[in-house]
Formats: C-alpha cells, structure tokens, sequence
C-alpha cells in the first residue's frame, strides 16, 4: 500500500483529505507543519509522495520541497495551496515539486492526480516500460518487440521513453527541442519532425500505441489497447 504524507495546517483539510485517501486504497498520515514533516521524513519513516500547502507558519512548503529534494530527488510532491500566483508555481516547479493544485480542490481530481504521478514514479525507479508487446529499458538503452531488438539512436530512445511514460499527453516541438537538442542554434522545429517520422518507422509492426500529431501542437503518443 502506498503511503502518503499530508502536510497540511488546516485541522480540517487534513483530516479531510487524509480519510479521503484511507478510503480510496492509500495509507494517508497528516501533520501541522513542516518541522512535523521534518521528524517523520528524517527520522525514518519512509512514504511515497508528499502533499504539502505552500502557507503555514514557520517553515513553509518551499523549504520542505528543498529539503526534501537534497535528500531525495525522486519523492513525489504536490503543492496544495491557495497560493494561485505564476511567481509561487514556477519558484515550486524549479525546486522540482511534480504537481501544482490551487485551493479549493476536488478530491476526486487530487486521487486521480495521486494515482498517475504514482505510476510515473514506478516507471522511473524500475526504468523499464512495458506497452504489450514493447519493452523500453532505460538501464540497456534498448528497445524490445516480442524479444527482438529495436535499433535506435540515444535521441530516438530518449523521445519515445519521454512519449511513453506520459500517454494522451501533448508535448510540443519547442519542448521537445529544448529537452532533446540542448537548445543547438542551428535546429528548428523540423528536426523533431524528422525524428519522429524515423520513429513511426521503427515501430511500424508495433501494433500496442502509435505517434499521434496534434495538429499546430507537437505529438504525443496513444496506447492502442
């Protein structure tokens, strides 16, 4: 069972949110402020992600999404807040938090949230992918059809892991560009055309998701069954 911490001075909001997350297959346990949060994290108790408000007195969230991150850089953490300011989301984003809720939220919406940071957590510690057939091993570098090898370059497996971990989601060619080229002067939005034709190719037989354009966007990729 996955365990999630709720940092949350609200009395009411936490516990709201804590038995919510005890109904719906979580282990939820709340705390008052970032100290509390600070003795259960370093003093040993492990938990899988975080949910943690911005405002609360002493120590705020900023600080905890910090300190977190110096000591783990793959603990999920989301920001619920009133907090509803683009300076307050990008400052939470550059510290590396991986979600962002403003005040006052749907708990059905925070479950769904949960559930598929969750899985990309999972797909990031096991570095392996599985869509039917195809298998993405981050470790090898290699793509596998039915056990068959896939040859790809370094930049190829990179976009179609990047593709993958994230289904339905669009990404555009400015942010492909700036993940995968190091932002190189000389390349333009074609090159992720390119790119992506190349890997349309390679995956033709594959028959368990296909590279969708979204049209005056970029691409993403749709899982087939």
């Amino acid at each position: 069972m996955f365990r999630i911490l709720v940092v949350e001075d609200e009395p009411e909001l936490n516990r709201t949110v804590c038995t919510f997350l005890n109904r719906n297959g979580y282990e939820a346990k709340g705390c008052a402020s970032v100290s509390e949060a600070y003795d259960l994290i370093f003093g040993g108790e492990v938990f899988d992600l975080v949910i943690s408000d911005i405002m609360m007195p002493g120590a705020d969230g900023f600080e905890l999404a910090e300190s977190i991150r110096e000591l783990n850089s793959e603990l999920p953490i989301i920001f619920v807040t009133a907090r509803d300011d683009m300076t307050s989301k990008q400052r939470g984003f550059r510290i590396g938090i991986d979600d962002y809720m403003v005040k006052p939220i749907e708990l059905d919406e925070l479950l769904m949230r949960i559930g598929a940071i969750l899985r990309r957590a999972k797909i990031a510690s096991s570095k392996r992918i599985t869509v039917g057939s195809l298998t993405l091993d981050a470790e090898e570098r290699a793509a596998y059809l039915d056990g068959e090898e896939i040859r790809l370059t370094s930049r190829e497996f990179n976009i179609i892991y990047k593709l993958l971990s994230y289904p339905k989601k669009t990404f555009t060619r400015s942010q492909l560009l700036d993940e995968f080229w190091n932002m190189d002067s000389d390349t333009g939005p074609r090159a992720v055309d390119v790119y992506m034709t190349k890997l349309r190719d390679k995956f033709a037989c594959c028959e368990d998701f296909e590279i969708v354009t979204v049209h005056g966007m970029g691409y993403k990729a749709v899982l087939k069954r």
